[in-house]
């Protein structure tokens, strides 16, 4: 039987496991969306929503025991400036777990832990090295006549 056997061990020491923990939940912060396992993103979602409910907060007690708790102060300066005030009136749940596939190395499902509001941001494609134009006395005197 199970009785008050709550969380997951993740496979880790006590010391390693909250530091792992520290850093999804820093992470989360910075970046409002991470990719891990399932098993990780179950066991820092209560974590990240507590440090929300913690900026809600925003007493200087509040900050010390986020900033205690977080890596960066960076991340610090976010969860109070702007994650924690967007929201304000809501009473909780301020994550999503959305389950994305298999890992290819070891087949250890994969999940992105995001908080709800986030925006997606599309990463620059890099233009392929092969194909570099060169920009010509010729074809700009053409392209200058074309817009005319």
């Amino acid at each position: 039987m199970r009785h008050l056997v709550a969380g997951s061990k993740l496979g880790k020491q006590p010391a390693h496991r909250r530091a792992v923990l520290r850093n999804l939940v820093t992470n989360v912060i910075e970046r409002e969306r991470i990719t891990t396992t399932i098993a990780r993103a179950r066991a820092a979602r209560p974590l990240v929503e507590k440090m929300i409910t913690l900026g809600k907060r925003d007493t200087l007690h509040a900050r010390r025991q986020a900033a205690a708790f977080l890596q960066t102060k960076d991340a610090t300066k976010k969860l109070f400036g702007e994650i924690a005030p967007r929201f304000t009136d809501r009473p909780g749940g301020y994550t999503r777990i959305v389950r994305v596939g298999w890992r290819i190395g070891d087949g250890a499902e994969l999940a992105v832990l995001e908080l709800l509001g986030s925006e997606l941001k599309k990463k620059e494609k890099k233009a392929k090295r092969g194909k570099v134009q060169e920009a010509t006395p010729a074809a700009e005197e053409k392209e200058a006549n074309a817009s005319s």
